[in-house]
């Protein structure tokens, strides 16, 4: 009888998350198709199925072809890469506030890229490259500064809290000697935008998914164990150091690639997790949950941006409006439950 009531909950909680997976697939798809048909002009959806098939359609190749849709598939892959790696994080460490928003790692990124630009008169791919290898840096540096006796998450967070405001002075200062074209160029790559996106852009993309992704994915059953803390993981068969050494590596991959690619839009990794946590409920890992919403914030937020103001705003800054006072709850939250969330 016990046996049987335990399967059939299983049963349950897996047709609850494949519901909630297949409708945010379902949505994400209709969000996109709405925003390759909407804009300042209206493109029927068979002129637009016409453009995906190849045909040169007057017009509509241009505003589809090389307008909307590189922007919504630069949107989705790298909302994709930020929720996955942010929920990530917020997993491992047992706590909403790790994200590579908050703890430094998108600053790394920053850091690198206005350097890049402003020192180097760098631009494109090397820029890019620069952002990705100082990620990672950045990462690796806060988990050394962090792992003193074993790394605790409420004191990765605080160190990594101290290096992104160390890395927005760095960033403050870099910016105040730089000479007006070189400032708002990057001040653009701050904002976090995607404007500009060409389809070039989704391969390394693509590629961060695939590689960084699929390792996240097939570690999700060890990660959810460290959410029962290190000890209990570790009785039940999980290895804890590989397994947080493989999510870091996973994790900071995708968000130092989507973040030199789009710059640091802020909040999607933050946010992501949390969302995808309430619709879930407790039916399993949170990680694909995560990176589908995060896909819809970044997407539904720079169509936001577009055309639903009353003035056009990078995505950035939409996603930023939503995310801030999501953490002011948070830390009130902390504040009153005495540093329980």
């Amino acid at each position: 009888m016990t046996a049987s009531l335990i399967a059939r909950g299983r049963r349950r909680r897996a047709r609850r998350r494949h519901a909630v997976i297949g409708g945010a697939c379902a949505l994400l798809l209709a969000g996109f198709a709405l925003t390759l048909m909407l804009g300042q002009s209206f493109v029927a959806p068979q002129t637009v199925l016409r453009v995906l098939a190849g045909q040169d359609v007057p017009g509509a190749s241009f505003t589809v072809g090389q307008l909307r849709l590189p922007r919504a598939v630069v949107a989705i892959l790298a909302g994709l890469s930020f929720g996955l790696g942010g929920a990530a994080f917020q997993i491992m460490l047992r706590n909403p506030l790790a994200s590579p928003d908050i703890i430094g790692i998108s600053r790394g990124a920053s850091v690198a890229a206005v350097l890049a630009i402003v020192v180097l008169d760098l631009d494109g791919p090397m820029v890019s490259v620069m952002a990705v290898i100082a990620g990672l840096a950045v990462a690796i540096a806060i988990h050394g500064l962090a792992s003193r006796g074993g790394v605790a998450g409420t004191r990765l967070i605080l160190v990594g809290i101290g290096v992104s405001a160390m890395l927005d002075s760095v960033i403050a200062w870099t910016l105040s000697r730089a000479p007006s074209w070189d400032l708002a160029e990057a001040m653009r790559w701050l904002t976090g935008s995607v404007n500009g996106a060409h389809l070039s852009q989704a391969l390394p993309l693509l590629a961060s998914l695939a590689v960084f992704g699929g390792l996240l994915v097939s570690r999700s059953r060890d990660l959810e164990t460290l959410r029962l803390g290190d000890d209990t993981a570790a009785a039940l068969g999980t290895d804890v150091a590989a397994t947080r050494v493989a999510v870091i590596v996973a994790a900071v991959g995708l968000i130092a690639v989507a973040t030199a690619i789009t710059g640091p839009i802020a909040f999607v990794a933050f946010l992501s997790g949390p969302i995808a946590a309430r619709i879930l409920g407790p039916n399993g890992s949170v990680l694909i949950p995560a990176a589908l919403v995060g896909a819809a914030l970044v997407l539904v937020g720079d169509y936001a941006g577009q055309f639903l103001l009353p003035a056009r705003f990078p995505v950035g800054v939409v996603t930023g409006a939503l995310g801030a006072p999501y953490l002011i709850y948070l830390i009130v939250r902390m504040n009153r439950t005495g540093g329980s969330l």
